[in-house]
């Protein structure tokens, strides 16, 4: 096989490799509009609790540490530190991820789904 078939084949490798980093990596566009599942009990401007707590700044945020929500014992026990792969854990399966949480979100099962909530929450909440 030729040299020019090689470099050829490894340039399709990369592109399929960036593919997958950038359909991991989420869109926040469709995010936003998953985002709507979230809306009805979760707030993005700090100190604007509803029926959840609100969700700004909530990258690097302990779980159960937004003042003035009362959170479950099993969110304040839980202890853990938002971020991607936490908060994707969560979404997918909140009951599943904190047993005895009061959240009642059955949870986004698809991954890009996810992964496009993540990313417009990273970009809605800093």
């Amino acid at each position: 096989m030729s040299r020019v078939f090689f470099s050829a084949l490894a340039a399709l490798a990369v592109s399929f490799s960036l593919a997958g980093a950038a359909q991991a990596a989420g869109d926040v566009e469709a995010g936003k509009k998953s985002f709507a599942k979230c809306r009805a009990c979760h707030q993005l401007e700090a100190g604007k609790n509803g029926v959840g707590p609100s969700l700004a700044k909530v990258f690097g945020r302990k779980s159960g540490t937004v003042d003035g929500f009362k959170y479950s014992d099993a969110m304040k026990a839980k202890a853990v530190v938002w971020d991607e792969k936490t908060i994707a854990a969560y979404v997918a399966d909140p009951k599943g991820y904190v047993p005895g949480n009061k959240m009642v979100f059955p949870g986004i099962k698809k991954e890009s789904e996810v992964a496009d909530l993540i990313a417009y929450l990273k970009d809605a909440t800093k």
